[in-house]
């Protein structure tokens, strides 16, 4: 059976109150990935939504004749998205359940319990003037409560609002300690719950982002022509966890996930802004232990913690510039393995597309109809505007055009490559002989049609292949930069700029500029040498490059059944996996950081380790050697298909690596992008935000003040959360082999119909909704599955 991974990157945005929606989709999230990961080890002991899910997958086995798994392994977020992102991350990671958070979202998210403690009300005639304005928002006919609010909330909203209007002022009213308390009461209920397997396939990394703000700023140094050096204000700060090189069961110590969390979700006005030292006081008020506290300041702070104030530094809501956390996650997929043919996605869950985080009055706008021009803004907006709403409301276009662009050199190389393959495989033949790919290759002969490849191709190249020569030096620099920062990220800012300058010294010393060789054509011989130690990136290319011939052609004709197929899959994957363990920092050592920190004043120490501990050459052997076993399994013609695009590789590299510009070592396919919020999700209803979601009201607090409204989100989110992940999976099909809209229908009746039962005991707010749901639900057609 063809196999092949669903790999999901997750943005989530901020969103106040919608954090409990979005807990909603990232729960279903969960339950996807979950119901993968039980299918492929065949385990039928499923229930609720995870049974829909396996029933999918097999569907999409059946019909296809691809056994999908899916997963998700990059996950950035912001502000509530940042919150949830955690939580997800350390469920994948760890198998543990995220069921134990939905009753703490539901129980604990709440205005009674977030108020600081300072902040209440002593009596009901604190701040009495403050009543008649509470009483005005909340008593007036037709107000938000009047026309929203379930008639049996309608009383808890308004006490609670009331409350809360009353709690103190010019000071936030949420309390830092209550919240960073209530993050570890959510990490110990997760690890007391059930705990199953990791949601990680083996050898598979998981990376986390979470943005943060630095709310005084830290320096960052600039260099310019002249004057050659400026500092700049920098106030966006990446907090990121990784699996890479983790010894343990979890992506990142618990008081670090909670630092994370909770200096993320700051909002401005609501939490008072987060330093250590809150954290600090919650970690000895519980006799715990924070082991590595030093290190993760360092490593997050670094300015800071070198001046000795890192647990003063005040940090606020990372989506105050950075709520749509794009670029972090694009960044992650360089050195990601891939054992079979990947279909990557980009999803970004907002809960509230088009509507600004807080509005300072009613939005002004022009009218054709009625002939309305647009009113400027008052004072008061103008000002807000341009300290809260413009930074936090910008749009993603830009990481989506270059997701886009992306997309289209991969396409562009593609074209190019195949319009080369006749006269590549010409070439090859013109150079080893009509009959050579009919003997039986072993390792040495596959290790010597390599370098004669090699060697012809670039005489072939003529005059062009010094360009190629340097592009290919560039990008042995860029990895071993790339190496250095993985080994030693807590380098001062100047350190990587002065190394680089020393690595190009060394080149120059040992004369390999000139790329040209005798006659100003070829390759010289030390740059030869010097590409086979370590220009791994050309090896990379050259195996994906193979994955994509066997899948795009043998695959395609012969399926996966195909003789030798799987063990040429099997093993382009296995070599695939040698080379990009050598480019991580644990395969290096422990003491590799040394060389890093000395790699200035001795760059020629640096690169020779490298070259000595990645031993490339021996990898190459023992690569033709996995390969020479699957090739000799297959037929003829299938042998000959793969062989030469093996051992013609170099001829397409030299067309095509221009095109890459240093993306040679992803996941080289088209990224697509989907979205999940209420606007796509119209099933059961239309509408969108504004007529499913509570929590958008009062500025997106809504959800705070009533345990009705935060039902109601948590269940659309997991509704629509399965709406649309049931979409995103099924569109990772071949267009002619799209199920049935009626089947569709089918699954998504199933699927809402488990989380109604599942959930229905839970919310007992809001019966009436589920018993109106069930029958919407049974209005959208098909047959019964």
């Amino acid at each position: 059976m063809r196999e092949k991974e669903l790999r999901l990157a997750l943005i989530c945005y901020g969103g106040v109150s919608l954090a409990i929606y979005m807990h909603g989709v990232t729960r279903e999230i969960w339950h996807l990935i979950r119901a993968s990961r039980a299918y492929h080890d065949g385990d039928d002991d499923l229930g609720g939504s995870e049974k829909v899910y396996r029933d999918l997958l097999a569907k999409i086995e059946d019909a296809a004749g691809t056994k999908l798994r899916i997963f998700t392994d990059i996950i950035a977020g912001s502000s509530a998205g940042g919150i949830n992102g955690v939580f997800l991350a350390q469920a994948i990671v760890t198998g543990q359940s995220l069921a134990p958070l939905t009753d703490l979202w539901l129980e604990k998210a709440d205005v009674e319990v977030l108020l600081d403690p300072d902040a209440r009300p002593f009596s009901r005639f604190s701040k009495f003037w403050a009543i008649p304005i509470a009483w005005m928002i909340l008593r007036r006919k037709g107000g938000a409560i009047d026309r929203l609010v379930a008639d049996e909330a309608k009383e808890e909203v308004a006490t609670k609002l009331s409350r809360f209007v009353r709690a103190r002022w010019f000071a936030p009213p949420f309390g830092g300690r209550v919240f960073s308390g209530l993050l570890l009461d959510a990490f110990d209920a997760m690890a007391k719950g059930m705990t199953g397997k990791t949601l990680l396939p083996q050898h598979q990394p998981l990376d986390l982002f979470v943005t943060v703000t630095d709310f005084a700023g830290h320096d960052q140094i600039l260099m310019l022509n002249s004057p050659s050096m400026v500092v700049e204000s920098e106030h966006r700060i990446t907090i990121s966890f990784s699996t890479r090189g983790r010894i343990g069961t979890d992506i990142g110590a618990i008081p670090e996930l909670v630092f994370a969390a909770r200096a993320t979700a700051s909002f401005p006005g609501a939490f008072p802004p987060f330093s250590a030292h809150e954290l600090d006081a919650q970690i000895t008020a519980r006799n715990l232990v924070w082991e590595g506290r030093d290190s993760f300041l360092q490593r997050i702070l670094p300015q800071q913690f070198a001046a000795g104030v890192a647990a003063d530094t005040m940090l606020i809501d990372g989506s105050v510039l950075a709520n749509a956390p794009f670029n972090q996650a694009i960044e992650a997929l360089r050195n990601r393995p891939a054992r079979r043919e990947v279909d990557r996605r980009f999803v970004y869950i907002d809960p509230k597309p088009g509507r600004p985080s807080f509005r300072f009055g009613k939005r002004g706008g022009s009218n054709a109809k009625d002939g309305m021009r647009m009113k400027p803004p008052g004072f008061f907006s103008t000002i807000f505007g341009a300290t809260s709403n413009i930074p936090r409301e910008q749009p993603i276009r830009d990481s989506l055009e270059k997701l886009e662009g992306r997309t289209e050199r991969v396409e562009r190389m593609r074209q190019i490559t195949d319009s080369l393959r006749q006269e590549v495989e010409n070439t090859i033949e013109k150079m080893l002989g009509k009959t050579w790919f009919l003997s039986q290759p072993t390792p040495q002969r596959l290790e010597k049609w390599r370098a004669t490849a090699n060697q012809k191709g670039a005489l072939a190249a003529g005059y062009s292949y010094p360009a190629y020569g340097h592009l290919k030096m560039a990008g042995v620099v860029d990895d071993i930069i790339a190496i250095a920062r993985r080994a030693y990220p807590d380098a001062p800012s100047m350190h990587y700029r002065k190394l680089r300058a020393a690595i190009w010294e060394e080149i120059r010393r040992r004369g390999l500029e000139a790329m040209s060789g005798d006659q100003g054509v070829g390759a010289t011989k030390q740059s030869i040498e010097f590409f086979r130690d370590h220009d791994i990136r050309f090896r990379i290319r050259r195996l994906r490059f193979l994955a994509r011939r066997l899948a795009h052609e043998i695959e395609a004709d012969y399926g996966t059944e195909g003789i030798g197929t799987k063990a040429m899959h099997d093993n382009i994957y296995a070599c695939l996996s040698l080379f990009l363990e050598r480019e991580t920092s644990e395969y290096l050592g422990d003491d590799f950081v040394q060389l890093v920190q000395d790699g200035i004043d001795e760059p020629g120490l640096l690169i020779d380790a490298l070259a000595d501990r990645r031993k490339l050459i021996e990898t190459d052997r023992l690569a033709d050697r996995m390969l020479c076993d699957a090739l000799l399994q297959m037929p003829d013609e299938n042998r000959r298909i793969m062989l030469l695009g093996y051992i013609g590789y170099p001829l397409y590299d030299i067309a095509t690596l221009p095109l890459l510009q240093g993306e040679g070592l992803d996941e080289f396919d088209p990224v697509k992008v989907d979205r999940i919020s209420p606007e796509d999700c119209n099933a059961i209803r239309t509408g969108g935000a504004a007529n499913v979601l509570k929590g958008i009201e009062f500025n997106n607090f809504g959800a705070f003040f009533s345990r009705t409204y935060r039902e109601n989100d948590y269940l659309w989110g997991r509704l629509h959360g399965a709406e649309r992940l049931i979409d995103i999976t099924l569109s990772s099909l071949p267009q002619s082999l799209t199920l049935p809209d009626a089947e569709i229908r089918n699954f998504k009746r199933a699927m809402f119909g488990a989380i109604l039962d599942e959930e229905s005991p839970r919310l007992h707010r809001i019966q009436p909704l589920i018993r109106s749901l069930r029958s919407e639900i049974e209005a959208l057609g098909g047959t019964a599955p």
